[in-house]
């Protein structure tokens, strides 16, 4: 699923994160699925979607360089392919 810098984002509500040395463990209480993330950076940029006014927001407000951004995006559409972000809704 293609995640724009552009859009706004958000950490599913059935999804729960716990810090770990290497990043983090995202754990589904709906569908029971247990992912890792491997970068401290990007459960910094996670965390940040929700209240970010987008992507590229979150990406800054992380610190990602932006010779990097394109694999934090990348790495944003995996997330979003299984579920643990979900694109926001206009409130």
């Amino acid at each position: 699923m293609p995640v724009l810098p552009g859009a706004a984002w958000e950490l599913s509500p059935s999804v729960s994160l716990r810090p770990e040395p290497f990043g983090a463990l995202a754990y589904d209480f709906v569908t029971r699925k247990l992912s890792f993330l491997k970068s401290p950076t990007l459960v910094d940029v996670v965390r940040r979607l929700g209240d970010a006014a987008d992507v590229e927001d979150a990406l800054l407000g992380a610190g990602v360089p932006a010779a990097e951004r394109d694999r934090y995006v990348a790495a944003l559409g995996t997330l979003a392919a299984s579920g643990i972000i979900r694109e926001r809704q206009a409130a």
